[in-house]
């Protein structure tokens, strides 16, 4: 099986030009990619369980791997929430997979955003992991909107193994990803 298209573009352009860019003596400083975490919080799920199983369908169709449902940590008698309910779904995509559904990420499916304009900047953690929130499941096309009762949004995470903002700034923008420059 052939690599994909962007992890082709970031052995052959990529690194060159972030190891010119940050003057590294070796490729083996350049960041890289390690990661991305799709996580979907479902709060109305205290209420109704099958919910949390449609989150767990939906995000294996957008990821193309089986997901996962994440349990409360604690009880919050406010919210009728106690340790250990199924509260949400996630899945961590490594190797081609992630190669992938980064093409499909920036390719397809944020073009599909409404009014899109870019990704804010703003989502750096100061570790070089970049996170972003998307408000409408349905700019997947693996999501079918007839099947869609409900409307729900995800983060996802791109963990870098970039050592600082910049660096990892510089990264995500080679990739392609549409960032609103405010500051450029």
């Amino acid at each position: 099986m052939a690599n994909p298209r962007v992890k082709d573009r970031y052995i052959a352009e990529i690194v060159p030009a972030m190891k010119d860019k940050f003057q590294y003596s070796s490729v083996m400083e350049v960041p890289k990619l390690t990661k991305i975490v799709i996580n979907k919080g479902i709060g109305a799920a205290v209420a109704d369980k099958k919910l949390v199983d449609q989150g767990v369908e939906e995000l294996s169709l957008i990821a193309g791997q089986k997901a996962v449902a994440t349990k409360a940590k604690t009880s919050v008698s406010n919210f009728k929430l106690r340790e250990g309910m199924p509260i949400g779904a996630k899945v961590t995509l490594r190797g081609n997979k992630m190669y992938e559904f980064l093409d499909r990420l920036m390719t397809i499916a944020l073009p599909r955003v409404r009014d899109f304009k870019g990704i804010n900047d703003k989502g750096f953690d100061g570790r070089g992991n970049y996170t972003l929130g998307v408000t409408e499941q349905i700019i997947f096309p693996e999501i079918s909107i007839e099947k869609v009762n409900r409307i729900s949004g995800m983060d996802i995470t791109f963990v870098t193994s970039a050592k600082t903002d910049e660096e990892s700034y510089a990264l995500l923008k080679a990739f392609g990803m549409p960032f609103i420059n405010k500051n450029n």
